[in-house]
């Protein structure tokens, strides 16, 4: 079967595997140029990243964490993100650049097309991609916390029986020009059970503990200057009472999310063995 950019089913299927190759580098380039031009952009951990397909589940503080990411990966890695979550991606000049790249496997607000994501997120694992998602699902205020992760992570990895690997992002809850932003690359959490409930519920666990553990030493930024204040907040959604209200909001304590003990723990590969 082809591979890479030729894999049948990858997003922007419409489209030659040349076309899709140009234009996901044109928009990985320009996001990484722009990115490293306006902040510090480092990357910790990246001999952890994993040459074949994968799901890597970052925290979420920003709407441009997803951004971060790009700039701060290799920019001839293919990666891909699991989102966002819009009714058309023809509306915004943001979705219509995210569509234009094909970087995304989006899905709407009313999850009716989960099929079809679920597809798409597959075509990118058999393709030897990387998938990268927001965990949690949404953004929260704090630096050094972590709101539960929704299940999504932990589905498609057991579903397509490709690592999961955790993804620490630092220093985008506050923007500034020229401020340093960290992402660090965590150890690999193997799969290999079914995607039952139970094996779903432990790795989606597994996986918040590992991210937890990464960001517990962060702490929160010094609110920036106006423009800093502006570029932050652009494209944020906070939800009713904004950030002031978003700012109350506290993840679990890592006592508080336990892991289910009866179901196998990850089996390592057998070129790790």
């Amino acid at each position: 079967m082809a591979g890479g950019w030729a894999t049948p089913g990858l997003p922007r299927s419409d489209l030659s595997p040349r076309q899709r190759a140009l234009r996901f580098l044109f928009a990985r380039t320009l996001l990484s140029v722009l990115t490293r031009l306006c902040f510090r952009v480092r990357l910790v951990g990246r001999e952890r990243l994993l040459p074949g397909g994968a799901m890597y589940c970052f925290n979420h503080l920003s709407w441009f964490d997803p951004i971060a990411v790009m700039a701060a990966f290799p920019i001839r890695s293919r990666l891909y993100f699991y989102g966002p979550k819009e009714s058309d991606m023809g509306v915004g000049a943001r979705n219509r650049l995210i569509s234009w790249a094909g970087i995304a496997v989006p899905f709407r607000p009313t999850k009716d097309d989960l099929r079809t994501s679920v597809r798409l997120a597959e075509a990118v694992f058999d393709s030897g991609a990387m998938l990268a998602i927001a965990g949690e699902g949404g953004i929260h205020v704090h630096e050094g916390d972590l709101l539960p992760l929704q299940e999504g992570a932990a589905y498609l990895a057991l579903r397509a029986r490709v690592p999961i690997v955790p993804v620490a992002i630092t220093g985008t809850s506050w923007l500034g020009f020229r401020r340093t932003i960290t992402v660090r690359v965590g150890e690999a959490i193997e799969t290999g059970p079914r995607p039952t409930r139970d094996a779903v519920e432990a790795y989606t666990a597994r996986t918040w503990h590992a991210l937890r553990t990464m960001v517990d030493a962060d702490r929160d930024l010094p609110v920036p200057g106006p423009f800093g204040r502006w570029i932050t907040d652009l494209f944020n959604t906070w939800g009713p009472g904004g950030r002031a209200a978003a700012s109350l909001r506290h993840g679990p304590k890592p006592v508080d999310v336990l892991i289910p003990a009866d179901v196998p723990m990850p089996v390592a590969r057998p070129s790790d063995a």
